[in-house]
């Protein structure tokens, strides 16, 4: 017994001096912070361009709603009034009836192309939320150094702040090597069919293969990062799929004093409790373990030897991970049961109840493995499963962050906010990126807007705005990034 007991100490002993071990010599992966040349785009000016834009209402209301014709080509007139260098000085197209496409020639045509994108449309604002707003959400208005409007974060932002960097390096007689690519979507909010899809396709069609795709879906994030003080880059590598799944039961129907054992609404219920009682298998793989590899090393050293040692502490990580809705959509494909509907009066039996239920899907799964797992999950005939519509999409190719365009970007953003830590991580929603997969497998989401806790709610929601100081750190990551790109 002694001996077995000794075995098992110096077992324990050998497995702890391992732990620490690998949780001392978890160093930072961070890139040095290197100097970059002046940069003068002028901030105050270009922040009255951003709040100009928000003035008009370019809303996407959803894919059978007509488009305003009228505030597309309006704005479109907009930046050829406003950036006379960049409509002088490169080649535009209109894609899909309203997106843009500029193209601004290399001297090198060796050199594969730089493409960086946005997207012009918005969300509508409900109008009960409309006294919810500090500022109206199209009035375009900076007060106290901060851009209010609807777009000033999804994703105007991302148009302006290219628009003024390649306006401002036209100026400074800067001519590119590389050729560089500007594609801004009018229809992202409702997936890029006539924006980002026919861009991409005419492209393709000219045999153009990219270097490197920026959009956006990551950005600066302050104290989200347990026991990471400084505020945490987000380059997203990768986006969940979308699927949404119409259950419906169907039944004879009848008085309610004479109820079956169980309604059309009773099965779909239990359908949908089962469904959610049995959420997809969590996994911690992919961008997920290289977002912690990024920013693991910068964690206080009981949190470092945690996620220096995943092959022995993954079960904890994951179960920590599960308890929260953000951190456990990093984990699997998720499962959310958004409508129901059924019934017309409290005293008949619905002949019909139907339930709509979305997952965003993890990489490495596709919408037929959770239309698979669905059914077996329901197993039951009587409730039939069918896609509600033609919006789903597979999860994303995940991009290397080894390739040197994924370096380059990580280098630029270093460069532009030193204040900041890098890493990769997975975007839980859709961006139009994923259209160019076709083009490149190097796709990186990233813009340098800073966000504090609580603020992602701005995204679609009440007061979006951006402050001015940051707004120009935008326009300057976009001139740094394409000065990068070709030195």
């Amino acid at each position: 017994m002694k001996k077995v007991l000794s075995a098992v100490a110096l077992l324990v002993l050998l497995l702890s001096g391992v732990v620490l071990y690998r949780g001392v010599t978890f160093e930072s992966v961070q890139v040095p912070s290197t100097s970059m040349g002046p940069i003068s785009v002028e901030v105050p000016r270009a922040a009255e361009h951003l709040a100009e834009s928000l003035r008009f209402e370019t809303i996407s209301y959803g894919v059978q709603a007509p488009l305003s014709k009228d505030a597309f080509e309006s704005f479109h007139a907009y930046l050829e009034t406003t950036y006379p260098n960049i409509h002088g000085t490169l080649d535009l197209e209109v894609a899909g009836g309203f997106s843009l496409l500029y193209t601004w020639r290399g001297s090198d045509p060796a050199l594969r192309p730089l493409l960086i994108m946005g997207h012009f449309d918005v969300v509508p604002v409900p109008p009960d939320t409309l006294a919810d707003w500090e500022h109206p959400p199209f009035a375009g208005e900076i007060v106290d150094g901060v851009i209010w409007g609807r777009g000033a974060l999804d994703d105007k932002v991302n148009v302006i702040g290219a628009m003024e960097a390649v306006e401002w390096m036209i100026g400074e007689g800067f001519q590119p090597r590389r050729t560089l690519y500007l594609a801004f979507g009018h229809d992202e909010e409702v997936g890029g069919a006539q924006g980002a899809v026919k861009i991409a396709a005419l492209l393709k069609g000219r045999g153009v293969e990219l270097e490197c795709v920026v959009d956006e879906g990551g950005s600066i994030i302050a104290d989200t990062m347990p026991g990471v003080e400084a505020p945490v880059a987000l380059i997203g590598i990768a986006e969940k799929g979308y699927l949404t799944l119409t259950l419906s039961v169907e039944q004879s129907g009848g008085h309610s004093s004479m109820p079956p054992n169980q309604s059309a609404i009773g099965i779909l219920a239990a359908a949908v409790a089962r469904l959610e009682a049995n959420p997809f298998p969590a996994k911690l793989g992919g961008p997920s373990v290289e977002m912690f590899a990024a920013f693991g090393p910068e964690m206080p050293f009981a949190q470092r030897v945690v996620f220096a040692n995943l092959w022995l502490t993954k079960p904890l990580v994951m179960r920590l991970l599960s308890q929260s809705p953000e951190t456990n959509a990093m984990l699997r494909t998720t499962t959310a049961v958004t409508m129901m509907n059924g019934g017309v009066k409290d005293n008949v039996l619905p002949t019909e109840a139907s339930a709509s239920v979305n997952f965003r899907i993890m990489p490495g799964e596709t919408t037929e493995s959770v239309v698979g797992r669905v059914r077996e999950v329901v197993n039951d005939e009587r409730v039939r499963i069918e896609a509600a519509d033609k919006s789903s999409h597979e999860p994303s190719i995940v991009s290397d962050t080894d390739a040197p365009a994924f370096g380059t970007l990580e280098k630029t953003i270093r460069q532009v906010c030193p204040d900041v830590l890098v890493g990769p991580y997975l975007v839980l929603g859709a961006t139009d990126a994923r259209h160019y997969e076709i083009l490149t497998p190097n796709i990186y989401r990233f813009t340098p807007i800073r966000l504090g806790k609580g603020d992602t709610a701005m995204l679609h929601g009440a007061n979006e705005r951006i402050r001015v100081d940051n707004f120009g750190e935008v326009c300057r990551f976009y001139v740094q990034l394409i000065r990068n790109f070709n030195s």
